[in-house]
């Protein structure tokens, strides 16, 4: 046994007063066992964890309902505790970590009496990566065990990877007692410690999810010279053979997931996924940048997924192996006993009960909004060879995209790599729903990391211009697949049609064609671009690449509200990169 990990276990368990403590070895039959407990009763109140599912249709799948106060991240309630506030940043709500640890600590006090403890050990990236990351999560909630497993590399062996050493990163979680008022997730990254208590939403209560691989994990990259980003990482196969891989970075509502299990509207490309929501990115020893999904699993957005959006995606959670898939929060079709969600099928069952497991009323959502699905990587049809390749892969470009219905060009190329940070540091997407304030408000997410960041992000910037070592970095692009014309309507076409966008940027990674060089940066020759078989106009296509400047200059004056939060900590070249956009605008 880990000495280090064992002694932290035991302080953890005199503080939450657990009734038993299971130590998760990662098994089939240990998973077995645990999906027969979860179909019996749950320890947060008289109903069942899961409820298996039409195995002819959805095979090894389990339905999961959280509590209906409980379906979502809470950001307000989320804390990164910096000794100082500043290294937080404005990005991020603060506490002081003694505070925090005093206000925690106390709802933890006896917060698992009878209930089991159970301790998962699992590994961030294939154990054999040398950019991998051991660590230990303590939960109260099976949900939580069954989701690291399919999302992690879980179990003992980990614990070997650990020996001795007291350098790996701890997570206490509890579900509580699900009150919103005594819910809290705080982050301790100079400790790499994580305590989450009072929530079993996957992004709150996976710790290995946003909280380690995204907050923890930019600042170990920040102090050891890698990077930790929201980002998928796929790979593209051309006719000839050639293989590249990219990163793609996109805020919520923009297609992320759909564009890492791309069909090509192009024939003869093959499209591979490495991962779908996170990227660690290394220098490798050529000075290229190289990445690894740390993750092992989807943990996706239900509704509006379906065989038209994201038929791959269908295709994996139809596949069943070793790992179970869990729907959490859809609908129930009780006429066949699967799975349903807006979007599925164009009518909705006519024996349907809703998320919380009531008769479905017309006019309701029968999946919340944020229904989720939680599958194994292994299921995927279009799953990388390089999945499992300790080294990760070697990136050739990275696009950054948002929702903007104006202003933005449907792709952009950066004009070298500090010209690309400010223009990823600016990034702004349009909100899409009504939750989240007035419709059709351009919010920037630098990155798509605004809530992910776990130190200050002029500092994030800093770090993305000067603290990788990289001698042959890949070019930057940008992409707006939501433009629309005068009458609300998209005018490109999306879904497979964007891989003509990526053909074009494969294409200037090749030095196979030119560019324009515009104030914004470089812009396509529209010739350039492979159209066949596309019902688009010429005007159409022109007004996707018109930069019009009375719309730069709200951008403009967007972006210095933004940096203006920063103050002197903000990065010079990115100061002098915006006054020079508004010299090249005027």
């Amino acid at each position: 046994m880990a000495k280090a990990v064992e002694k932290w276990v035991e302080e953890q368990a005199a503080l939450t007063k657990p009734d038993k403590i299971v130590w998760i070895r990662g098994n089939e039959e240990e998973m077995r066992g645990l999906m027969e407990i979860g179909m019996t009763v749950e320890h947060t109140g008289p109903h069942q964890t899961f409820r298996q599912l039409n195995s002819n249709i959805f095979p090894n799948s389990y339905l999961h309902r959280s509590h209906p106060n409980d379906v979502a991240r809470t950001e307000q309630l989320t804390f990164v505790c910096h000794p100082k506030k500043e290294d937080a940043g404005p990005n991020n709500n603060w506490m002081d970590p003694t505070e925090a640890k005093k206000l925690v600590t106390a709802l933890f006090d006896g917060c698992m009496k009878g209930r089991t403890l159970y301790v998962i050990p699992y590994m961030m990236g294939h154990p054999d990566s040398p950019y991998a990351k051991p660590c230990i999560q303590i939960t109260d909630s099976i949900y939580v065990v069954v989701s690291m497993y399919i999302m992690t590399r879980a179990g003992e062996r980990i614990l070997n990877t650990i020996g001795d050493s007291d350098n790996f990163v701890r997570g206490l979680h509890s579900v509580g007692d699900l009150d919103p008022n005594r819910r809290f997730i705080m982050h301790f990254p100079q400790e790499n410690l994580v305590m989450s208590i009072g929530s079993g939403y996957g992004g709150n209560a996976l710790l290995g999810k946003k909280c380690f691989s995204l907050r923890i994990a930019s600042y170990q990259g920040y102090k050891e010279g890698w990077l930790a980003e929201h980002m998928i990482v796929m790979g593209i196969e051309s006719p000839d053979g050639d293989k590249k891989y990219i990163l793609g970075s996109f805020p919520s509502a923009c297609g992320k997931t759909n564009l890492a299990m791309i069909n090509p509207s192009i024939p003869g490309y093959k499209v591979t996924t490495v991962g779908d929501d996170i990227a660690w990115i290394n220098v490798g020893p050529d000075g290229r940048l190289y990445a690894i999904n740390p993750e092992a699993g989807f943990f996706g957005v239900a509704p509006g997924t379906s065989d038209n959006t994201n038929l791959n995606m269908m295709k994996t959670l139809k596949t069943g192996n070793f790992y179970p898939t869990l729907f959490t929060n859809v609908g129930l079709d009780l006429s066949t006993n699967s799975p349903w969600w807006e979007g599925l099928t164009k009518e909705p069952p006519s024996d349907l009960l809703d998320w919380q497991g009531n008769p479905w009323k017309p006019g309701t959502n029968a999946a919340h909004p944020n229904a989720r699905f939680t599958a194994s990587a292994y299921n995927c049809p279009l799953l990388s060879p390089e999945f499992d390749n300790p080294r990760g892969v070697p990136i050739s470009a990275i696009l950054f995209g948002g929702r903007r219905s104006d202003t933005v060009p449907l792709v952009c190329e950066s004009l070298d790599w500090a010209h690309g940070v400010f223009k990823a540091s600016s990034l702004g997407s349009e909100t899409t729903t009504a939750a989240a304030g007035a419709v059709g408000v351009v919010r920037r997410d630098p990155m798509a990391m605004l809530p992910f960041c776990g130190y200050n992000m002029a500092d994030y910037f800093g770090h993305w211009l000067n603290g990788l070592k990289i001698s042959n970095p890949p070019k930057i692009f940008f992409v707006n697949w939501f433009k629309k014309d005068s009458n609300g309507k998209f005018m490109w076409p999306g879904f497979s049609d964007n891989f003509r966008i990526i053909k074009w940027m494969l294409d200037r990674v090749d030095g196979k064609v030119s560019a324009k060089d515009t104030p914004v940066g470089l812009l396509p020759n529209i010739s350039d671009l492979n159209l066949a078989g596309l019902d688009i106009s010429e005007e159409t296509m022109n007004y996707l690449f018109e930069i019009k400047k009375d719309e730069w200059q709200r951008e403009i004056a967007g972006i210095e509200e933004f940096y203006s939060q920063f103050g002197e900590r903000l990065p010079t070249e990115l100061r002098n990169h915006l006054a020079d956009l508004k010299r090249r605008m005027q």
